[in-house]
């Protein structure tokens, strides 16, 4: 699995140190450590998939380049309770300051990476794959779809600049599914596939015969997908959004989609539990 680049985060690594450290930490420098070393084991604390030890990583050395942080664990492995997933070592101001950030970032990354890696798991057997959306926290969508990756999931479109996605509002300004559907046609020149959200059945069947690549099924009830599913019959790549949890899952895959989207992975997931144990070190 492919980390983004250097170059893809460190503006984010960098606005979340200023935000915490600002001019100074004022509990670290207290100590007067100086230039004593110390020892960072970084352990999970709970069951479930490691996302952004190369973020972890980039916060400390961002401090001190001179840390040393020994991997334990490679991105998207599936832990246990108790294991060690990494080994930071240099400056103890360093470290302490660096801490924070570094579990604020690797405990959101898994806890995507792991809600991912459940999800993916109620669909196991069925055609379906889990899609991501763009419901990410605003500045951290590329930390946030890689730990999708890193959880088993797949990326929809990245932003509004690489996908055409015709939702509710689209339809609504055009004057319908068929006239979004042949505007964006025109515009892209078949450039790009043209994906269009409808809402029942009948929404269903104008996008069918507007010739629609992909058909989004949103929060329709499981009767009203089936038959919008039969309806399609292969014309077209099925998505189904919305209401999507680990109960509804399994059965919308069982319908025989294609996609299904699921905006909680980004907008919601838990913070897996992680922590830092520290020791000053003479090394």
């Amino acid at each position: 699995m492919n980390i983004p680049a250097l170059e893809d985060y460190i503006d984010i690594v960098e606005r979340a140190l200023k935000e915490d450290i600002g001019h100074g930490d004022v509990t670290t420098d207290s100590l007067e450590l100086g230039d004593r070393r110390g020892e960072a084991r970084i352990v999970a604390k709970e069951d479930g998939i490691i996302a952004g030890l190369f973020v972890a990583e980039t916060v400390f050395r961002k401090l001190d380049p001179k840390i040393s942080f020994e991997k334990h664990v490679e991105e998207g492995t599936r832990v246990r309770r108790g294991d060690l997933l990494a080994v930071a070592k240099g400056r103890a101001s360093a470290l302490l300051s660096a801490e924070r950030v570094a579990l604020n970032f690797l405990q959101r990354m898994s806890g995507i990476a792991t809600f991912t890696f459940i999800m993916t798991r109620k669909v196991e057997g069925s055609k379906a794959k889990i899609y991501d959306t763009r419901k990410t926290v605003p500045g951290l969508r590329v930390l946030d779809k890689y730990s999708v990756r890193a959880g088993g999931g797949l990326n929809h479109r990245v932003g509004l600049y690489d996908a055409v996605l015709l939702k509710e509002n689209h339809v609504a300004m055009a004057g319908g599914v068929r006239a979004a559907v042949e505007r964006a046609r025109a515009h892209t020149r078949g450039a790009l596939k043209i994906e269009v959200e409808t809402r029942s059945v009948d929404e269903a069947l104008e996008a069918v015969e507007a010739r629609a690549d992909i058909i989004m099924l949103d929060n329709m009830s499981l009767d009203d997908m089936e038959k919008a599913v039969a309806l399609i019959d292969g014309r077209a790549v099925v998505e189904v959004s919305g209401n999507v949890n680990t109960l509804t899952a399994p059965h919308i895959a069982g319908l025989g989609v294609d996609m299904i989207s699921v905006g909680a992975l980004t907008h919601s997931p838990d913070a897996l539990d992680i922590s830092m144990l520290f020791n000053i070190s003479d090394d």
